[in-house]
């Protein structure tokens, strides 16, 4: 059905919290530019002015991938942060409908936690701005910390709250989940919020020299890291059960590769924590370790990867969804596919392959790795402008299907 000059995105779902999301992850694949090409001696991760130094004294290339790398930054954390505003403002007009309380009442209620997922990562995504735009942030970033502790500390009690809402509504009255509708990862949602939630509360932890402040950061992150582990696992055997019988809900299609997010999130929180490790509690790992961890959680993503892709190319979900005519606000969750394997690479090849002296950083195979990096992004970008022309320009078309 199609209505004149509406909007599919008029159509609310909660999935639509991922399109701000997509915006925020993009985002972190342009800090990753800095983060791993800026010299920043004595600092995890690089400020204004090591930026600045670099771009001055810096060859004409480093000075392009700076330039590139702060007007991506902008561009998508603005898009990141109105999207949100947007969703927001949508969700409390969606509360008021009937279809609300439909939503609360099925399967679908764990959409909800796309919400405290997208607040998570704009958090993280404004602090990547105050970064690389604030001058002298780095003097007061201590006072910041317990600030940012507190903002995700908020956060994951939401997450919590409304995953124990549903859960204490399916666990205690028997039948009012519909196990044929679990036929995808969208279950997943929960435990991607709940990774979220731990990443950021684990960055004070990678970055402070405050004893009181890592701990709390370390405790904190680790909490919300194994919860987050433990949903992932529960679900998906779960619902792979469901999918062998039911098959996989075409519409659902792209869930199945949420393991990839998931995936990264976890492997920042853990590389977060081992640099807390080694800096306040002077327990060391080697090079060839951290290499061979993202080896395997890498080799994890590349398994669901071709899993996702598989289901995906025989259902014909790209033709309709992607290119074609239909919408479905699941589909905003390909860009999170597309940009955790984009910052996983970017982490493999340095901080495991270049790190261990695999191969050399800045070398021919160095270029050659971080270019397919570089594709994923790219292509991320692509998707997110097609995708919020095809949902939210003002014209005839199908209207959005909900996803479950």
């Amino acid at each position: 059905m199609t209505q004149p000059h509406a909007r599919p995105a008029d159509t609310y779902s909660p999935l639509y919290f991922l399109a701000s999301l997509g915006a925020g992850g993009l985002t972190v694949t342009f800090f990753m530019y800095l983060m791993f090409w800026v010299p920043h001696q004595g600092r995890p991760v690089p400020i204004f002015e090591d930026i600045m130094a670099a771009f001055t004294t810096g060859s004409l290339p480093m000075q392009i991938a700076i330039a590139a790398a702060m007007t991506g930054i902008a561009v998508f954390a603005f898009i990141n942060v109105n999207s949100l505003i947007w969703n927001f403002s949508a969700l409390a007009k969606f509360k008021q409908t009937p279809a609300y309380g439909a939503l609360r009442d099925s399967n679908g209620e764990t959409t909800l936690l796309a919400a405290p997922l997208a607040a998570a990562m704009t958090v993280n995504g404004m602090f990547i701005v105050g970064l690389v735009f604030v001058p002298g942030l780095w003097g007061i970033v201590e006072y910041l910390f317990p600030m940012a502790l507190l903002a995700f500390l908020g956060l994951g009690i939401w997450a919590l709250r409304t995953i124990g809402d549903f859960l204490g509504r399916v666990l205690t009255s028997g039948g009012v989940f519909d196990v044929t509708a679990h036929n995808s990862f969208a279950q997943l949602l929960p435990a991607f919020a709940l990774a979220m939630v731990g990443v950021g509360l684990a960055a004070p932890a990678a970055m402070s020299t405050h004893p009181t402040t890592v701990g709390t950061s370390m405790v904190l992150s680790t909490f919300f890291g194994i919860a987050a582990v433990i949903y992932t696992v529960v679900a998906a055997i779960t619902a792979f059960n469901s999918m062998l019988h039911h098959g996989t809900a075409r519409e659902a299609g792209p869930t199945l590769m949420v393991v990839v997010p998931i995936m990264t999130v976890l492997a920042i929180l853990l590389l977060r924590q081992d640099h807390a490790l080694h800096a306040t509690y002077g327990v060391h790992s080697t090079a060839g370790e951290t290499m061979v961890f993202l080896a395997r959680l890498l080799t994890v993503q590349v398994v669901f990867l071709l899993l996702g892709m598989l289901v995906l190319r025989r259902q014909g979900y790209f033709t309709d969804y992607v290119t074609g005519p239909n919408t479905s606000p699941g589909s905003y969750a390909l860009v999170c596919l597309g940009v955790a394997l984009s910052v996983m690479l970017h982490f493999f090849i340095n901080k495991g392959l270049a790190g261990a002296g695999v191969i050399d950083k800045f070398g021919t195979a160095y270029w050659a790795l971080t270019a397919v990096a570089l594709a994923s992004q790219f292509l991320m970008v692509w998707l997110v402008l097609r995708l919020n022309r095809q949902h939210f320009d003002r014209r005839a078309t199908p209207q959005a299907v909900p996803a479950e």
